[in-house]
């Protein structure tokens, strides 16, 4: 009787640190998804600053300004969306900003402005945040998924409905690279 008692708390105990491990895993994963979207939003915010540092000098370009606004409009949009459909929008916004900067080259006086140096400087900040949250979010999805998908605690996992996460993947290749900001 002795031994059927030890070996149910002992069971007891071991299911209840699965199921702390695995609310602290989503925890992780919440607090790696907030991180991300701080940084995102930073850069939504940055944009119309170093709009209005561009306008004066690029007027003509205005397919490209327009491109910009454009994907930002997209990636606020996708606030609320899944980390797929938010990597979809936010890839856009960078390859948006990456040909405005491609495209700020041709224009010398731009390139000396203080306030797009400036602007130039925050958003590459930005951008190396963003690279960073996305790692600590897609590692805790990755410690998060392998406990759902693993045995024993797949058990206690599909009782508690803990799901797998989404990890945060830039589907186009070329969204991949991070906006060239060096003049």
């Amino acid at each position: 009787m002795w031994i059927i008692l030890g070996v149910v708390v002992i069971v007891a105990v071991y299911a209840v640190t699965i199921y702390n491990s695995l609310v602290k895993n989503r925890q992780m994963v919440e607090e790696g998804w907030s991180g991300i979207d701080v940084q995102l939003k930073r850069r939504t915010d940055l944009i119309p600053n170093l709009m209005e540092a561009v306008k004066g000098y690029m007027g003509h370009e205005r397919e490209t300004l327009e491109a910009v606004t454009n994907a930002r409009v997209s990636a606020q949009g996708a606030s609320n969306g899944t980390p797929a459909e938010r990597a979809a929008a936010e890839g856009a916004l960078s390859g948006a900003l990456g040909r405005l900067f491609a495209v700020a080259e041709a224009y010398p006086d731009l390139k000396a402005s203080a306030n797009f140096m400036e602007f130039q400087q925050a958003l590459q900040t930005t951008e190396d945040e963003i690279q960073m949250a996305r790692r600590y979010y897609n590692g805790a999805v990755r410690n998060l998924n392998t406990t759902v998908e693993s045995f024993p605690s797949n058990l206690i996992a599909n009782n508690f409905k803990f799901e797998k996460a989404e990890y945060f993947e830039l589907e186009n290749p070329a969204d991949r690279a991070v906006p060239t900001v060096k003049f």
